[in-house]
């Protein structure tokens, strides 16, 4: 791929990833009005010396599944959806090696910003291990 390509994101499946969402392993599994849904495996490369997940990790999640959804919907009206703010709060620590699953609901779609809510948990559904609200910033895509 060119680096122009990867700048504008790596085709994975249906849906695409950033690059650094890319380098960490992030898979996006559905994206539809106002909700996203992504996969995780976890390895040695995401934890912190403790041996769980690191915080930065649930953080990442949240912005690319909240910043990926906005974007489906608005970049087909030359719009692009960019994090804003991003409040995690960490409930439990997940093991490594396991799989964390994030689901996004957009409670707010604005034209100028959009909020939602993710959770971050077991593929179970049994555990949540973060949950995050996440605002990002709608703007005119830059002119070439």
């Amino acid at each position: 791929m060119s680096a122009a390509g990867a700048a504008a994101g790596a085709s994975l499946g249906p849906f695409s990833v950033s690059p650094f969402d890319q380098h960490y392993g992030l898979e996006i599994v559905s994206l539809g009005e106002g909700v996203a849904e992504a996969r995780l495996e976890t390895g040695p490369q995401h934890a912190q010396p403790t041996g769980v997940v690191h915080g930065g990790v649930y953080c990442a999640i949240a912005e690319a599944i909240a910043s990926e959804g906005t974007n489906h919907a608005v970049r087909p009206s030359g719009r692009v959806g960019m994090g804003l703010s991003n409040s995690t709060n960490f409930l439990r620590s997940a093991p490594v090696p396991g799989v964390l699953v994030a689901r996004a609901e957009a409670l707010h779609r604005g034209r100028t910003t959009w909020v939602w809510d993710v959770t971050i948990g077991d593929e179970a559904g049994a555990v949540r291990y973060a949950v995050t609200r996440m605002v990002i910033a709608v703007r005119d895509l830059p002119a070439d």
